[in-house]
């Protein structure tokens, strides 16, 4: 495995390469990140990761500053597993002030979106620039950030890109939460906490594929029973799985989304719904 920290030194290294599986990462891998890169493997002769924390994609008062930052051991968990680690540092994907970005769909403004406003702006102005540095001809993004995958799938068809993006399953721990780099901010009696979310996603499920369909009222239902144990609820909200939108009737292939924060933690999950 090669870790390359500059544009002009991967370019080389990717030069002569014809089949290139790409997985973009923040970084602080955990057993969900591998399986994305595992999938990846089974796609490409070449296996790129990207560890970068974007600051376009963080807005005021988030938690880049403290983002952790684990490059080493990062390596560590990826050694036998990709073959370049491109981890650049915020000047060299920015050297000089990133003035154009990238305008997302109006979905982006939803959901996500909505209570971080510019977020998928960043999300897919970062991913362009690294789908132009990686040329990959597969990109693997994993569905527990599903509005995102969303998003770079809208990216892709839109900017008519020549790479094919997968979207990898939640992985999850055994008690049902789904893995994520932020759950390490939980306290011991949160994280305990923390499985109410798929818990209320999962019951969300149950329901509709009993044949409620007051979905206003489940959605309703399930905020109102995350808020009385203490959640601060961005949004539980039942939408098509192809295109984000609220589902019309007779729509088979839904997907619940949540967002809440527990203390401090902003935790998401999500769960495909098959009528």
């Amino acid at each position: 495995m090669q870790l390359i920290h500059s544009v002009s030194e991967l370019r080389a290294r990717l030069a002569g390469e014809s089949s290139v599986a790409f997985v973009p990462t923040m970084g602080n891998l955990h057993a969900g990140h591998l399986d994305l890169v595992r999938i990846a493997r089974q796609h490409g002769r070449c296996v790129v990761v990207s560890i970068f924390v974007n600051p376009l994609q963080f807005g005021v008062g988030e938690d880049f500053d403290q983002y952790p930052r684990t490059l080493e051991a990062d390596c560590a968990q990826l050694g036998g597993l990709a073959d370049v680690v491109f981890a650049p540092s915020v000047a060299e994907m920015y050297p000089v002030p990133q003035s154009m970005t990238v305008t997302p769909p109006p979905i982006a403004s939803e959901l996500c979106g909505a209570a971080r406003p510019g977020h998928f702006s960043g999300v897919a102005t970062v991913v362009l620039k690294l789908f132009n540095l990686v040329q990959p001809q597969v990109a693997v993004f994993g569905k527990k950030d599903y509005q995102q995958l969303h998003v770079i799938r809208q990216l892709v068809a839109q900017f008519n890109l020549p790479v094919e993006i997968i979207g990898g399953e939640t992985v999850r721990a055994a008690d049902g939460l789904a893995l994520s780099s932020r759950n390490q901010y939980l306290s011991p009696a949160e994280r305990s906490e923390a499985v109410f979310l798929s818990q209320t996603l999962a019951e969300l499920r149950r329901r509709l594929q009993a044949g409620e369909r007051d979905i206003v009222t489940l959605e309703q239902q399930a905020a109102a029973a995350l808020t009385a144990r203490g959640w601060q609820v961005d949004y539980v909200s039942v939408r098509a799985q192809a295109t984000l939108a609220a589902p019309e009737s007779g729509e088979k292939k839904l997907v619940a989304l949540a967002a809440a924060r527990l203390g401090s933690t902003r935790l998401l999950d999500n769960l495909e719904i098959c009528l």
